[in-house]
């Protein structure tokens, strides 16, 4: 068990503790992406106008362009040994980065109550005790996996994969039973508007996995190739998000009004009933369990980022040093989350589905900029190399707010906002393209092309860092 509990957070993992290998970023996105909240989003599509033949397409095509944005991002972990946040402290400063942790924080606790509605559903159905016992305990089970860390975090996302994967098949089925699946296809009209709603939304999907990615690579080997840990996560993640989405896009569109707010109990009553529904709760529980760890994990370490960044926690890696995090530290870090996303989740059960498709829409205007900038400094402008001591100190290279890549971040924001279209704003430009929004298109385009003019004349900045294997001190870790 003690060689299960990690006890590394922030500070880089030693080449002599690396493991594994690219393939098991497949199965840990394919179990995260083979879940409730994924069958909901694919549904949205439907619900909000979209043909099913037309939503699964523009399914795809977010899941393809958001999923590969985010396997760039998780890209950058075996090469650097770090979690994904700690690294915009290279664009933003050791201290700026707080400014989009923040949101990422804010993200990770309404993943984690949205996540734990449905969730709470099934718990509660599986124990007999009601939705609101079921929340509570799901969030407990939660914060405690979590504790543990990186390797339950894989262990769960295999076996995960495997018994979901295997449900999903059997309810398809069972849908396909039901429903005849060339009636359902059969409306081929075409909407530019609800069309890309559902590229929106998938695309959201997996750009929102974008801040912490990286997180769950970072103990593989240093030299673990680029395009494996790209393509691996890639497929696990698109297969798995479009798996579900199809499900739920379908399952709207041949039964909407049951449903649609009922969608716990329509995928049980679908499979059956007696063992067959209890073994559906808990797929649906698992399935919630595996990425609302990832939310809580995740969390934990941007919290640990932000907070590291003003307060010095702990020495840079390079001097022989990890965060100072005790045990009691690391357990506070995780109570609070799960807190948090827990009352959240409770207040908000009975306007889940409106409000969900909302916040994903809403996240997607503050993740895309962040990616764009991150993604443009890591491979275009330093060249795949950080000088890692420097993410830790305010007075290094990177200092401790970079006003230009704040600058650009916050132009990437507000120049989406004429595109945008929420249930709360709308902007001036929707109504002149008939509705659409593309502003996360723009999200990604504005900020990566100011980013690249405004940085790469950053000749301090940009200078090259020592070899990783060449800079790095055994790090000496905490908690």
């Amino acid at each position: 068990m003690a060689g299960l509990i990690e006890r590394r957070s922030i500070d880089v993992v030693p080449d002599d503790e690396r493991h594994g290998s690219a393939a098991g970023q497949f199965t840990l996105w394919l179990g995260a992406n083979l879940q409730i909240t994924a069958v909901v989003t694919g549904a949205l599509a439907v619900v909000f106008g979209a043909g099913a033949f037309w939503a699964l397409i523009g399914l795809l095509l977010g899941n393809l362009a958001g999923g590969a944005v985010m396997a760039l991002h998780c890209a950058q972990g075996p090469r650097l040994g770090l979690p994904q946040m700690i690294t915009s402290r290279a664009q933003f400063g050791v201290r700026g980065a707080a400014v989009p942790l923040a949101l990422v924080i804010v993200m990770y606790i309404g993943f984690f109550a949205s996540g734990s509605v449905l969730a709470g559903q099934a718990v509660g159905e599986l124990t007999h005790l009601g939705q609101t016992t079921g929340i509570v305990l799901f969030a407990a089970v939660t914060a405690l996996a979590a504790a543990v860390g990186y390797r339950l975090i894989h262990l769960l996302g295999k076996v995960a994969g495997l018994v979901c994967a295997l449900a999903f098949v059997y309810l398809g089925a069972r849908l396909l039973q039901r429903a005849d699946l060339a009636t359902l296809l059969h409306d081929r009209g075409f909407g530019l508007p609800v069309f890309l709603l559902a590229v929106s939304l998938s695309a959201s999907w997996q750009l929102a996995f974008g801040p912490y990615v990286a997180d769950y690579s970072r103990y593989l080997p240093r030299h673990t190739s680029t395009r494996a840990t790209f393509w691996w996560t890639l497929g696990g993640s698109v297969l798995g998000a479009q798996w579900s989405m199809a499900f739920g896009a379908l399952a709207a569109a041949a039964a909407p009004k049951a449903f649609v707010g009922h969608e716990v109990g329509y995928l049980v009553g679908l499979g059956g009933t007696g063992l067959i529904a209890s073994f559906l709760y808990f797929v649906i529980a698992l399935g919630k369990l595996t990425i609302n760890v990832l939310n809580t994990y995740g969390g934990f370490m941007s919290l640990v980022t932000s907070v590291s960044g003003f307060r010095g926690l702990g020495a840079p890696p390079a001097e022989g040093g990890g965060p100072n995090l005790s045990a009691r530290g690391r357990s506070a870090y995780l109570v609070g989350i799960m807190v948090a996303g827990t009352a959240v989740a409770l207040l908000g059960a009975d306007s889940f589905l409106a409000s969900f498709k909302d916040f994903l829409l809403f996240l997607l205007t503050f993740f895309t900029p962040w990616s764009a900038i991150n993604l443009v400094d890591y491979y275009l402008l330093s060249k795949e190399r950080y000088d890692i001591p420097a993410l830790h100190d305010p007075a290094g290279r990177y200092g401790a707010w970079n006003v230009r890549a704040l600058t650009v971040y916050a132009v990437g924001v507000l120049a989406q906002l004429p595109f945008l279209t929420t249930a709360f704003y709308t902007g001036p430009l929707v109504a002149p393209l008939g509705g659409a929004d593309i502003s996360w298109l723009v999200g990604l385009a504005v900020p990566a092309v100011l980013y690249w003019l405004a940085a790469r004349r950053d000749t301090a900045r940009l200078a090259e860092p020592p070899a990783p294997e060449d800079r790095e001190a055994p790090a000496v870790s905490g908690g």
